[in-house]
């Protein structure tokens, strides 16, 4: 038995979780989903950046009381970098996600490859996600059905701006790391991910575009159960 800390990214919640945390927990695993990190929801002017998210992670890696499997998916891998020396953390998983090194954020990452089209800046203070739900589909879950991934899209929220330039801390890791590369994923480019994940202990690869928890959550869920 595994006790695992999901991490969700951008724009979502732990909803986007639900398959796989479903299948881990019926594997035997205790599941702890992080139901909404600080720098997403609805009211753009409480939103707030990296370290509330650090914060929000570290707090339920503690609440779980034993060492826990930390697995950050796109924007949350710039958060589970932060825990990186935090003893109760065993293992820390990468999917398809952002791992910087110290000062760089999340946007000095996608610096070296085209901007994304899909997502824009807002006067308030916030990132948002076009309303092109089939631009966004081809974007970040193309190897979804239309109907299940435009429901799924039409969730989608605000993000703040500075979860996107915050500089990561990056401390110094003191256990294991596992990275998942996605390799169709047209969200986060797969050169990207192999680039990130050549830091990794153990690299896996999936046939999927950036949300694998959708359109592959039986596969993504026998990697994950075989972390230790």
């Amino acid at each position: 038995m595994t006790n695992f800390v999901l991490v969700h990214g951008g724009w979502v919640g732990g909803w986007y979780w639900n398959e796989v945390a479903d299948r881990l927990r019926k594997a035997g695993h205790r599941v702890e989903v992080i139901e909404q990190l600080p720098s997403g929801g609805t009211d753009p002017a409480a939103l707030g950046g990296l370290a509330a998210d650090a914060h929000a992670v570290r707090q339920a890696v503690e609440r779980v009381g034993e060492p826990v499997v930390l697995v950050g998916h796109s924007y949350g891998g710039m958060v589970i970098t932060e825990l990186a020396d935090h003893p109760a953390v065993a293992h820390s998983v990468y999917l398809a996600a952002f791992w910087p090194q110290r000062g760089q954020s999340a946007m000095e990452l996608l610096a070296g490859g085209p901007p994304p089209t899909w997502v824009s800046p807002h006067e308030d203070g916030t990132l948002r996600t076009t309303d092109d739900l089939e631009a966004l589909r081809q974007a970040l879950c193309d190897d979804v059905d239309q109907e299940r991934a435009y429901a799924n899209l039409r969730r989608f929220g605000p993000q703040s701006i500075a979860s996107a330039t915050d500089p990561s801390t990056a401390p110094h890791r003191g256990h294991p790391t596992t990275y998942i590369i996605c390799e169709r994923d047209q969200g986060l480019p797969p050169v990207a991910q192999e680039q990130m994940a050549a830091a990794a202990d153990h690299r896996h690869r999936l046939p999927s575009s950036h949300s694998p928890m959708t359109s592959m959550p039986d596969e993504l869920a026998d990697v994950l159960g075989r972390v230790r």
